[in-house]
């Protein structure tokens, strides 16, 4: 199993666990605004590069003070240049792509302590999440001071009919941390990651493709966009492009302001009985 999913659980089983929460019920909308960045095939550092603009629409629904619901609808663009690697075989590669993304989310959120709305005390808390995503995306590249898709030219030696599909899920890990600014405004700063299911959304991952084949079902542009390697020889039909062995990832950092929608419990002390 991997062990994004072994988090996953573990996180589902930390959930369960808790026994004891204050009953603060209610819903949250707000908005997001940050940045995304990619980790793939143009990107094996796991580095930071060409962030792109992301932001989005939130809902929550608080089942108590521990753990709330929560679906999202998101924006990002993300990017990846092999020049800006430090690895030869990547900057001889040469390739590069563009995309925009466009996610729904559901999670399951947990926080740490208890959180409840207008507590004087009970108004902050670091948290966690886990869950899952779909999302619509489409690498381009430019040639020439034109930009193209990727993916209507099977740059891979797709077969005509069979290209990778332009929508996909993925499993989601995060945390933040929320404050209240007042009863009915808090503010979140959180980062997520979103491990996917395609290998696909730089348009990189296995071999060069035979470029005779290539030219005849999709033309010159393809083929141009396939290999733009640096160096005789090294886009030549089989030898490798991407690596098949892991899946391509993005991440989202952002802050949010949430407004809530609900009552504030009653202790129970003050309940008349």
């Amino acid at each position: 199993m991997k062990i994004q999913y072994k988090i996953f659980f573990c996180i589902l089983g930390c959930m369960l666990l808790v026994s004891e929460s204050r009953a603060q019920r209610g819903y949250e909308l707000g908005g997001w605004i940050g940045m995304s960045s990619y980790f793939g095939d143009l990107n094996t550092e796991l580095k930071i590069v060409k962030p792109g603009l992301a932001l989005g629409i939130i809902a929550r629904r608080n089942i108590n003070s521990r753990i709330t619901l929560r679906t999202s609808l998101n924006y990002g663009r993300v990017g990846a240049d092999d020049a800006n690697s430090k690895n030869n075989f990547e900057r001889n590669r040469n390739l590069s792509f563009r995309s925009n993304i466009f996610d729904w989310s559901n999670v399951i959120e947990f926080n740490f302590f208890s959180y409840e709305h207008g507590h004087p005390t009970y108004n902050k808390t670091p948290y966690f999440f886990g869950g899952f995503n779909i999302f619509h995306y489409n690498p381009t590249a430019e040639l020439d001071g034109r930009r193209y898709q990727l993916r209507k030219l099977g740059t891979e030696g797709q077969p005509l009919g069979k290209e990778y599909a332009s929508i996909s899920a993925g499993l989601i890990l995060g945390g933040g941390f929320k404050f209240d600014i007042n009863r009915d405004v808090s503010v979140n700063i959180e980062v997520s990651t979103r491990f996917l299911k395609t290998d696909y959304l730089d348009d990189v991952s296995s071999v060069y493709p035979d470029k005779q084949t290539l030219g005849d079902t999709r033309g010159p542009i393809a083929v141009a966009l396939s290999d733009r390697s640096l160096v005789e020889g090294q886009g030549a039909s089989g030898r490798q492009r991407g690596d098949t062995k892991s899946n391509d990832r993005y991440a989202f950092f952002g802050v949010s302001v949430m407004r809530y929608f609900g009552g504030i419990q009653c202790p129970e002390i003050s309940k008349i009985r």
